[in-house]
């Protein structure tokens, strides 16, 4: 794809927490990549990865340490008052908790409303009753849910009331944080469909983030793996999955309980010993290697580069070429 297809461009991203005065937390170290307009990226990972940080980051809510990300061309974190409240309505953010991110107080047509309101997209009572309705109906919702209460629904139907929320402003890009997580497994693969059919009827892109390799593969059109605040590998869905280039990327597949024959790690599970390394100041070098079957001294001391390995697949590994 060219340049002209692109949405996001995150350009070598940290966001990096002061914890007191000698302590800094690393959460996203010196990210880049780039997002296509209607393609959906996965990031996935472990849990304290940064995968969160990092989509908060791309969407202005935490301000970067350093870097730049790019939407359509404008400058996120130095945008003016007028270009912020434009951003606002053309990307949005959906919460991984149905149960906590719904105000138990306000009625279902209030909750997808808000952001009507705020972007002062509608002008009467009956047109905000119509858009409500209409959105509803577009996650798979009965209408008459508009006067009910958060608490009266399922943890799927719930998100559902959340997805028209997001919605509701008529964004293009969306970030997905862990939108399934919280969900039964019988419940994942239908809020997933829906993600699907909304991206193809309505032309959205899509940031997913999850720890989930497995369902993330079925969603995203290429995918990006964390490690401690890095970007490890970044590639085409199928081509990671099936010629994953990273040791990181590898333990993840063969973690996945499976007896998919396509799966080319199923059949082998990769254990990682070894100490986690402490994303609190640090020290150069890899941050796997401590994890790595493979690590030489080098690692230890010198950051990879993260490098093409294969045409549109990309690795951070001394080991890798």
């Amino acid at each position: 794809m060219n340049n002209e297809n692109v949405l996001v461009q995150v350009q070598d991203l940290c966001k990096h927490f002061k914890m007191d005065q000698h302590k800094v937390l690393h959460a996203v170290d010196h990210i880049s990549f780039q997002i296509y307009k209607k393609e959906t990226l996965g990031i996935v990972g472990e849990s304290g990865c940064g995968k969160t940080t990092l989509g908060r980051t791309v969407l202005g809510l935490y301000p970067a340490t350093s870097g730049k990300v790019l939407f359509d061309g404008l400058d996120v974190h130095n945008a003016d008052k007028r270009q912020r409240k434009e951003f606002k309505k053309r990307a949005q953010i959906m919460l991984q908790d149905p149960y906590a991110s719904l105000n138990p107080r306000m009625t279902v047509g209030d909750i997808i409303a808000e952001g009507l309101e705020a972007q002062k997209m509608v002008l009467s009572k009956k047109e905000k009753d119509e858009r409500v309705c209409n959105l509803l109906d577009l996650v798979g919702l009965s209408p008459e849910y508009r006067s009910r209460y958060p608490h009266e629904f399922s943890g799927g139907q719930r998100q559902r009331i959340g997805i028209a929320r997001t919605l509701a402003v008529e964004p293009e890009f969306i970030v997905c944080d862990e939108p399934i997580s919280a969900l039964d497994v019988s419940i994942q693969a239908q809020v997933v469909n829906l993600f699907d059919d909304l991206q193809h009827d309505l032309g959205l892109t899509y940031l997913f983030i999850a720890h989930d390799l497995s369902m993330v593969r079925h969603i995203s059109d290429r995918i990006g793996v964390m490690y401690l605040g890095n970007l490890v590998e970044l590639g085409e869905s199928r081509e990671l999955y099936e010629h994953p280039a990273h040791p990181y990327t590898k333990a993840l597949l063969s973690a996945i309980p499976s007896v998919d024959l396509d799966n080319p790690m199923s059949s082998r599970r990769i254990r990682l010993d070894g100490e986690v390394t402490s994303p609190i100041n640090p020290k150069p070098g890899c941050r796997f290697a401590k994890r790595c079957k493979y690590a030489t001294p080098r690692c230890f001391e010198v950051q990879p580069d993260f490098k093409e390995v294969a045409p549109g697949h990309f690795a951070a590994c001394h080991q890798i070429g």
